[in-house]
């Protein structure tokens, strides 16, 4: 029974030991790439950063899951920060997609970037449709009322006449 209980304490223990050796210290931060926007369309530029790169750090940046290819990071403009900039291919296809940093010191990072196909700027700001289209479908005679009213007469006249000489034919009057 002695021996049980102990086999189970160490396992325990190893179990915790294992899972505190994972988890991060409380109040540690962990660092992830920075994706500006999160969000974008087909054909837009994107901005990664990191701070995993440490002082002067450069890393190559791989966003090849939404077609964009590999592109570098540099040291930013922020103290630690290597930044990096990728245009979304126009091809690309909604959906969200993880961009990966590597370090060139090994460390790698990730971040994810949502395409979408809605557009983003607001009714405003776009430009509405004004005046007739040109589909090739109306009145050769324009919108002119009196020559509209002329060329429905003169359908007219021909569907009666039509008429009446098919129905001389049909009692045989002859034409």
């Amino acid at each position: 029974m002695r021996r049980t209980a102990r086999l189970l304490t160490g396992t325990a223990l190893a179990v915790a030991a294992a899972g505190l050796t994972v988890a991060p210290a409380y109040g540690e931060s962990t660092v992830n790439l920075e994706v500006s926007p999160a969000t974008a369309l087909p054909g837009g530029d994107i901005t990664v950063s990191t701070a995993a790169c440490g002082t002067n750090g450069a890393a190559t940046g791989d966003a090849s899951a939404v077609g964009a290819g590999t592109f570098m990071l540099a040291a930013g403009t922020r103290e630690n920060d290597a930044v990096g900039r990728f245009r979304v291919p126009p091809s690309a296809q909604p959906g969200t997609y993880e961009i990966v940093a590597k370090c060139s010191r090994g460390t790698q990072v990730t971040g994810d970037l949502t395409v979408t196909m809605a557009a983003t700027t607001p009714a405003r700001d776009q430009i509405q449709p004004r005046g007739h289209v040109n589909t090739g479908v109306g009145g050769a005679l324009g919108t002119d009322p009196t020559k509209t009213a002329a060329g429905v007469a003169a359908l007219a006249v021909a569907a009666a006449g039509g008429t009446w000489l098919l129905h001389r034919r049909a009692r045989g009057d002859g034409i």
